[in-house]
């Protein structure tokens, strides 16, 4: 299960002046804490191993107060023993919803440089410390017009080549029904900075007809090779009121074709409306994610800001997914989540980063979307995890798993 010990929160990284003593502190190890009184949130957590073995954790800042509109900071930490402690080492300015990954001896880091900004990405030699600015289309500006989303989605290689999922945000009217799916792509020995060794396919946009006219748009896209060794971009979709299905992309071996049949496209996803990573682990030749299903005392209107609980999945053929494990919950939705969350394999473990909304009196969160935690999670053993194991709350026949009785009139 996902480890728990007080003694490794830390307060080295913290941002602003340790505040006092909460009766409730998050689960895990925090890397960071900002309060929420700063009107800055902890936004796009990233997890990546570099090649010496250390961790590398990573997230942006959002809110009122944040500089996301403008020139966007993502800062990066990392640990030297497996996840216990963190220290913070560095501040990128001009980078926003990035995905970390290492990539033969180096760190990159892949977004926008803005909320809907231009595509970029960076590129550290020297595990994390310094980063290469994007000036133009031969030192990481991907696009030099435009407007761009994404998310810490997975970056993967496969025959050859490097593959993201991203979406434009360039359609008709506002969240969700502007943004266009695509993939990008390039040889995995070829210089990443540059824009021209790049290849995208064509963008998808939304049918407001799709899912019987409950489709609102779908965002943050994963690349994943499906069982055929085929190349797939998963994506979240919004979906209202009942959320819980995602969608499938095919695209071409060649990374220029993207083909959506709205037939077969759309699947059953638990937690589906919420961002999610999906990779693959050949030890169980399966699939598997963490999500944030609704539990059936959590249902409601708008699935897409219950981010209480976070499910353990696993699936053997991208379509068919199974919850295996509650791994984190909190009863209260309103001003808790555990979301986007970002994760690798580590042998039996999985390790995780959560941008996590916690806490009570002067330490709480604004609300489920307004994080003031970066947390590292531990799984471990997780293949041999069962509903049994869930976090205390979210075992089969406990509270969450009732429905709220209802009250005639």
């Amino acid at each position: 299960m996902f480890r728990k010990n007080t003694s490794y929160f830390v307060t080295v990284c913290l941002l602003f002046c340790a505040a006092p003593a909460s009766t409730e502190e998050p689960p895990g190890v925090v890397i960071n804490y900002i309060p929420s009184s700063s009107g800055i949130y902890i936004g796009s957590p990233g997890i990546a191993v570099c090649p010496d073995g250390s961790y590398i954790a990573k997230h942006d800042e959002f809110g009122p107060k944040s500089t996301e509109h403008s020139k966007a900071v993502t800062r990066v930490f990392r640990s030297t023993n497996r996840g216990e402690t963190w220290k913070r080492l560095s501040a990128v300015k001009g980078l926003f919803w990035a995905s970390v990954f290492a990539h033969r001896t180096d760190l990159y880091l892949i977004g926008t440089d803005k909320q809907n900004g231009l595509a970029v990405i960076m590129q550290s030699k020297d595990g994390g410390k310094t980063w290469t600015t994007p000036k133009d289309k031969r030192s990481g500006l991907l696009f030099d017009t435009g407007k761009y989303h994404c998310a810490p989605v997975p970056v993967i290689e496969h025959r050859g080549r490097i593959w993201r999922a991203m979406e434009d945000a360039m359609g008709p009217d506002g969240w969700g029904t502007h943004f266009h799916a695509f993939m990008m792509s390039a040889p995995a020995d070829a210089n990443l900075l540059d824009a021209d060794n790049w290849t995208f396919s064509n963008r998808i946009g939304r049918d407001p007809a799709w899912l019987g006219g409950k489709f609102s748009g779908w965002l943050e896209g994963n690349a994943v090779v499906t069982p055929s060794a085929g190349i797939v971009n998963i994506l979240r979709v919004h979906y209202l009121p009942d959320g819980g299905k995602a969608a499938v992309i095919n695209v071409s071996e060649d990374g220029t074709r993207a083909i959506f049949d709205a037939d077969t496209g759309f699947i059953d996803f638990p937690g589906g409306s919420k961002k999610f990573t999906i990779r693959y682990d050949p030890v169980s030749a399966r699939y598997w994610t963490l999500a944030n299903p609704v539990l059936p005392r959590h249902k409601d209107p708008n699935p897409s800001l219950v981010r209480n609980a976070v499910g353990l999945m696993c699936s053997a053929d991208l379509r068919n997914w199974t919850i295996r494990s509650i791994v984190l919950y909190h009863p209260d939705v309103s001003r808790h989540g555990f979301q986007y969350v970002d994760w690798l394999f580590d042998g039996d473990d999985i390790i995780a980063a959560s941008r996590t909304a916690f806490g009570t009196g002067e330490r709480a969160a604004p609300r489920q979307h307004d994080a003031n935690y970066l947390t590292f999670h531990r799984i471990e053993d997780f293949r041999e995890l069962t509903m049994a194991d869930s976090a205390e709350g979210a075992r089969p026949g406990q509270q969450a798993w009732t429905a709220p009785k209802t009250t005639s009139r």
